[in-house]
């Protein structure tokens, strides 16, 4: 029964997961306190005394045991609500006790409810010699004995059973010059260790291992793919990209657009098939760059698409490439969930027939209808929003996998993109095209609502537009938030008709009426827009230079920092108000301080992993890849560096860990790698 629920409750199946389900914490239980020197805000704390004054009070369920523990320095109440029969039994007249538990303050006094209790002569005994480990654990095991101290029990049972029967995992090189102790000594010192210091050394090791075997597949993957996964060879620049370049190119490139262009270019010309991730912040000119990537593929004779999350990005990709192309002779189309039968007829056959050179769409791409005659050039947007097998679909149109270039606008954290994404080539478009202004923000209260009506009206007789966003379209009973019907008749009552015009623009609403209220803003028509979130992604208006966010405090950073990049896409300064309530918790201050002190998405990002933890983020919960049980890619950045390097070094010797010297470090990968499905693979 009980290792049913274990296997249920903790997926522990084996003796070997339970060896590798953690403490989550550890409390010193050697140290004692006097009850004269408890307080409200102590931690787990100990005291030794001896207990007295044992009665009930109440009746059936509402019935509770209290006493007192009593020591030279005073005395405190115990308050037990459940098990009143067993304790009455264990606790013996005139006996010391060790009483063990976290002080509450109540009714002017503290006290310990439910504290473990147990006999001073048998401290010394079973898992409570010195550091007790803590383990997690649920309600249906604390009913069957499985509290923390019920697993600490299984574990010590466990671990008094090991001798010597433990595998290496790291080799020789590794564990002599940085001392590490045995893997065996590790796992039984993160249960029950002897120490503080041998306790240290355990969760060193077994850290640096954890981040260390993930680099190694990661790493060992990116070469292997290098080495085995032919690709398309691109080796002509020719008429369509020196056409655009010379042509049609809207502003002179970046020299960070130059630089990952020249990396794209280097990458599809080396008979490998290219993986890379093309980083960079809202408005730096991603699309220009991928663009130009899949001119360089089409010189070469293949077709090329562009895969996206939604139809208004997919929407929004098509128009912007089908305006920069112009004129151009290259054949174009859009395929998403929305396309006619009879369209989508016309680009299945084109796509086939190979006369289709891009095609832009959403999920629609992988459909098994859609067969392209040579597809050489990928280019995925926001793949975090994209499952494994999904994309795996896309590439397996082709005998040769096509390259793959894979771009997003959240800029992801160096510790989260290294163990995340680390068998990826990295590029990073960190400039502003030219003539681009960084986004002036600023917080406002409630209360300056006026003076914030008083500055729109300011940039509206200037010619800009404003954006107005909210988080939710209908009035929440638990959150008190102003909706955004009633922001849209508060706006419509300070900019009255016929001085201004108005947009509203929500998910509830049928696409063609989202449309028309969205081209009505995009041709000028209306100078401010009302919508919620859906604006986050897909609308392009350089004349709007105004985002406001209402009740900023219910977004998350990454979620701000996209909304501002809404702005600030035209020559013109840009503005973005966060209007919050004066309540604010510490994470949604530090969330505003942040927008407002800095534009780097990269800095936000690091931020916003900070607040969250990375199994939040870009779906890495999801994916299984940061399945970590100890280490902490923010807090242990500094061993996770140290790990990818090392692991960079070995497999630079030896790719494919075939020397004798590194066999024990393969055989663990080979164990490990039967349990994950994958390591982060995009292709």
């Amino acid at each position: 029964m009980r290792a049913e629920l274990l296997k249920k409750e903790l997926g522990i199946f084996t003796f070997q997961d339970l060896l590798h389900y953690f403490p989550f914490r550890y409390i010193d239980r050697s140290k004692f306190l006097k009850v004269s020197e408890v307080r409200s805000d102590s931690a787990y704390v100990q005291l030794k005394g001896k207990i007295f004054g044992l009665k009930t009070f109440g009746k059936h369920r509402a019935t509770r045991l209290t006493g007192f523990l009593r020591d030279e320095t005073g005395d405190i109440e115990l308050v037990w609500f459940k098990g009143l029969k067993w304790v009455m039994q264990k606790i013996k007249p005139g006996e010391e006790y060790v009483v063990f538990g976290k002080p509450s303050y109540f009714n002017g006094k503290y006290n310990f409810v439910h504290p473990e209790i147990e006999l001073a002569s048998e401290t010394q005994k079973g898992v409570n010699a010195t550091l007790q480990p803590f383990y997690s654990s649920t309600e249906k095991l604390k009913s069957k004995g499985l509290d923390s101290r019920g697993i600490a029990k299984l574990t010590k049972n466990l671990v008094d059973q090991i001798d010597h029967t433990i595998p290496e995992t790291l080799s020789e090189e590794i564990i002599t010059p940085l001392k590490f102790i045995s893997r065996e000594k590790a796992l039984i010192n993160i249960h029950h260790p002897e120490n503080q210091y041998i306790l240290d050394k355990a969760i060193a090791r077994l850290k640096f291992e954890e981040l260390f075997f993930i680099q190694l597949a990661l790493l060992k993957q990116k070469f292997t793919r290098a080495e085995k996964v032919r690709g398309h060879t691109f080796t002509t620049v020719g008429k369509h990209f020196n056409e655009f370049y010379y042509h049609h190119l809207p502003f002179e490139l970046t020299g960070a657009q130059k630089r990952v262009i020249k990396e794209i270019r280097a990458d599809m010309g080396h008979g490998k098939q290219m993986n890379r991730l093309l980083q960079g912040d809202v408005g730096s000119g991603k699309t220009l760059v991928a663009l130009m990537c899949m001119l360089i593929a089409i010189d070469n004779g293949y077709q090329t698409c562009l895969m996206a999350p939604t139809e208004i990005l997919a929407q929004q990709h098509y128009k912007t490439i089908s305006k920069f192309l112009g004129d151009m002779q290259i054949e174009i189309s859009l395929l998403t969930g929305s396309t006619k039968t009879s369209e989508r007829k016309i680009i299945h056959k084109s796509l086939k027939e190979g006369t289709m050179n891009i095609i832009i769409g959403t999920h629609a791409l992988i459909e098994e209808t859609v067969q392209f005659k040579n597809l050489g050039f990928v280019v995925i947007d926001e793949q975090h929003r994209f499952g494994v097998a999904q994309r795996a679909r896309l590439w397996k149109k082709n005998k040769i996998p096509p390259h793959v270039l894979v771009m997003t606008a959240t800029p992801i954290p160096r510790t989260l993109a290294m163990t995340v994404y680390g068998d990826l080539d990295v590029s990073v478009i960190d400039e502003l095209p030219p003539g681009r202004k960084p986004v002036k923000t600023f917080h406002f209260y409630d209360s300056k609502r006026s003076q914030l009506f008083h500055f729109m009206k300011q940039k509206i007789a200037e010619g800009r537009q404003v954006y107005v966003v909210y988080p939710l379209i209908n009035e929440s009973e638990t959150l008190d938030l102003k909706d955004l019907m009633d922001g849209y008749e508060s706006i419509s009552r300070a900019f009255p008709l016929p001085d201004y015009a108005i947009s509203i623009v929500h998910g509830q609403m049928k696409p063609e009426a989202k449309e028309y209220e969205m081209q009505r803003f995009v041709k000028g028509e209306t100078q401010i827009m009302v919508a919620t979130t859906v604006i986050e992604v897909g609308v392009d208006v350089p004349n709007a230079s105004v985002m406001v966010i209402e009740n900023a405090e219910r977004f998350g950073l990454s979620q701000l920092h996209q909304l501002r990049g809404r702005v600030g896409r035209g020559a013109d300064q840009s503005y973005c108000i966060l209007m919050t309530g004066f309540k604010l918790t510490g994470e949604a201050r530090i969330r505003i301080e942040t927008m407002v002190r800095t534009n780097n998405g990269f800095e936000i990002a690091e931020v916003d992993m900070k607040i969250r933890g990375p199994g939040d983020m870009h779906g890495t919960q999801q994916s299984g890849v940061l399945d970590l049980q100890l280490a902490d890619i923010i807090r242990d950045e500094k061993i996770l560096k140290f790990a990818r390097n090392l692991a960079a070094e070995i497999l630079q010797d030896d790719p494919l860990l075939q020397n004798p010297k590194n066999s024990t470090l393969a055989a663990r990968l080979r164990q490990l790698q039967k349990h994950k499905y994958d390591w982060s693979r995009i292709s």
